[in-house]
């Protein structure tokens, strides 16, 4: 049994990460022509990576946000679609592009304002969209020619038709207040497949029944309510996209059980695998975690934040006693989910044991995956107006806002030792002996489980090579493809246990 201070006795071991992770790419361009009229440039400024954390999180999936707004753009815009977190060098500008657009998060802000002002700089129309120019839209308004607050689905037409009329407003404001089915599919051909696990991110939903003080949807101005797409049509988007694995962005896909159990129907005829973000309380309904297995769920990733309920009602989160969590994993792992746990670590009623305790209950529930934060006040949360007001707020350094670095002052530790805990409890959970305690009670489950941690946890020194080289989808596609199968069979059985429980002469649904 762990001590609650063995973080703080052991010696931790420096991780290891390669300078393109942590420095943007130089900005160079040979030549300055003429812009290209008609010609948009979407960025996805680059970030900083965490030593601690897996590099194979950020090319799990593509953000959805950019190619999106390219489904509205006319036919007679050229555009292009430019991550710079793929490590493919410097963004073009060989002919600079007409207009620049760019997403701007809080962590890599300052990085969004050096491209844009460089874009600037050579004649392109600069516009600026994202949840940081919705929180702080005076700071990015130097920088910009226009801000998009809210919805850009909606704003980017509007924009692109003022640019071409020549009467460009210095901001725009939508809310999201629209029939959701209405938004067309992303447009994923502007991804380079081969840079991603896979470019089949999907959201069916917007919106979370929770607004908990430190999230980012409990900003000031931002007002989402829970919006649904038809379930057909994720479906059919899915197919569409020819990828055996999806991975669902909603912020919480299980907000409305009744639109899961839709869904799910709807994704069974595919014979496909995807995972999704949900709250533990989806496990309120067992027929509808049993439906989510049947119609292809793997995986579940799911923010129990804490293991402490008074932090929990601090942060206003609806969620069941936290004495009940381990009853519901074990729900997720009966029917064959798996569970990534996410945990925010320096809440108030957090003290020094706070990572060692965690860190055994990860293991002794089994819990194939887990992440961490640090607990980041968001310029316009609850959250860090408490903060503030407490003085408690150390510096406005955005780039440190990333949940990996401690940026305020804890009750009852210091920030050096929330930092040294935070990464503690990965090198923990990351650790082979750790990997092997939460492997899977289905031995058949053992060997893929074990690929994928591997991969995932324990191939920081190659995540690099596999990015620049574009060869992430070429390494994990095997491994995808065999859970598919697996899991396929997985489900024919768990069907014909229905099927053998259920009364003769009735007609009933699979996992009711």
């Amino acid at each position: 049994m762990n001590s609650p201070a063995d973080p703080f006795r052991s010696r931790l071991q420096k991780r290891w990460i390669p300078p393109e992770m942590l420095t943007a790419p130089a900005l160079r361009c040979a030549a300055v022509g003429p812009v290209e009229p008609r010609y948009v440039l979407m960025i996805n400024p680059f970030y900083a990576k965490d030593a601690n954390a897996s590099f194979g999180k950020h090319v799990l999936t593509p953000s959805l946000a950019m190619t999106s707004f390219a489904a509205t753009t006319p036919a007679h815009w050229r555009v292009r679609y430019w991550d710079e977190n793929l490590l493919a060098g410097s963004p073009p500008c060989d002919p600079p592009p007409e207009v620049v657009a760019i997403t701007v998060h809080l962590t890599f802000a300052r990085r969004a304002y050096e491209l844009a002002d460089w874009y600037r700089q050579r004649g392109a129309k600069i516009i600026l969209g994202g949840l940081h120019v919705l929180s702080c839209p005076d700071e990015c308004a130097p920088h910009a020619d226009a801000l998009a607050l809210g919805d850009g689905v909606q704003l980017w037409p509007r924009i692109l038709k003022d640019i071409e009329a020549g009467c460009l407003e210095p901001r725009y404001v939508a809310a999201y207040e629209n029939d959701y089915s209405d938004d067309p599919s992303a447009r994923r051909s502007l991804l380079p497949r081969r840079s991603f696990l896979t470019t089949t991110s999907l959201i069916a939903t917007r919106g979370c029944h929770n607004r908990c003080g430190f999230c980012y949807l409990a900003t000031d101005g931002l007002r989402m309510p829970y919006r649904m797409r038809r379930p057909q049509q994720v479906a059919d988007e899915f197919a569409a996209d020819r990828q055996p694995y999806a991975v669902f962005i909603d912020n919480n896909l299980g907000s409305r059980l009744d639109y899961l159990h839709a869904l799910c129907a709807a994704l069974r005829p595919l014979n496909k695998i995807w995972s999704a973000a949900v709250t533990i309380d989806v496990t309120d309904d067992p027929s509808l975690i049993r439906n989510m297995a049947l119609a292809g769920c793997t995986g579940v990733f799911i923010g129990f934040e804490s293991l402490t309920d008074d932090n929990l009602a601090d942060a206003r989160k609806k969620t069941p006693r936290t004495s009940d969590y381990a009853r519901r994993v074990r729900m997720l792992h009966d029917v064959g989910i798996q569970v990534n746990g996410s945990f925010v670590l320096g809440f108030d009623h957090d003290r020094k044991d706070v990572f060692a305790r965690t860190a055994r209950w990860v293991e002794e529930n089994r819990l194939e995956c887990a992440t961490f934060h640090i607990l980041t006040p968001y310029p316009g949360t609850p959250l860090f107006r408490q903060m503030e007001a407490e003085g408690r707020i150390l510096h406005r350094d955005w780039s440190l806002y990333d949940t990996s670095h401690a940026v305020f002052q804890p009750k009852h530790m210091t920030p050096e030792e929330l930092e040294y805990g935070y990464a503690w409890i990965y090198q923990r959970l990351f650790s082979h002996a750790s990997i092997w305690r939460r492997r899977p009670q289905d031995w058949r489950a053992v060997p893929l489980y074990l690929a994928m941690s591997y991969l995932y946890k324990r191939s920081n020194r190659f995540w690099h090579q596999l990015i620049k080289h574009n060869w992430v989808h070429t390494v994990w596609s095997p491994l995808v493809e065999l859970t598919r199968l697996r899991h396929v069979r997985y489900r024919h059985r768990l069907a014909e246990s229905d099927a053998r429980t259920s009364n003769p002469g009735q007609v009933v649904s699979a996992g009711v």
